[in-house]
């Protein structure tokens, strides 16, 4: 098996608040979308973000209702500090719950968490050590 990942997949609630944080209010764009059942919505290069119908996902993928907030965090990484201040702000806009300010971390980086209409933190992050080569090679 190749390291890759193609599609994260996550449980909502709704898909059609799903639909109107990330794609009414973000303003992501939308790949293909069954209503009430799943949205995709291309993030990156070949990387699809599933948003799930949670009961739907929980039958097809034999997974437990959650008893809480999943330990998960989604990263969103920028180029600077700047970039992170503006897209927390536009998260907090389109309805996101703010769980943490950014601020500079003990590592180098700043960063600030929020959550989406299910919870799911998202991390947006300036990392002043995260390089992307041409080819995609991540270095750290």
């Amino acid at each position: 098996m190749q390291p890759r990942v193609d599609f994260i997949s996550l449980g909502v609630r709704s898909v059609d608040a799903s639909h109107r944080f990330y794609v009414d209010g973000l303003g992501w764009p939308v790949h293909r979308e069954v209503p009430g059942e799943v949205l995709f919505i291309q993030v990156n290069h070949g990387l699809i973000l599933s948003l799930w119908d949670a009961a739907q996902m929980q039958a097809e993928a034999a997974t437990d209702a959650p008893a809480g907030i999943a330990t998960i965090t989604l990263s969103h990484n920028l180029a600077s500090t700047a970039e992170v201040d503006w897209v927390m702000a536009e998260a907090e806009s389109a309805g996101a719950a703010i769980i943490a300010e950014p601020k500079t971390q003990s590592w180098g980086g700043y960063t600030g968490y929020f959550a989406d209409p299910d919870g799911y933190r998202w991390e947006v992050a300036f990392n002043p050590d995260w390089v992307v080569d041409g080819g995609g090679k991540v270095t750290l």
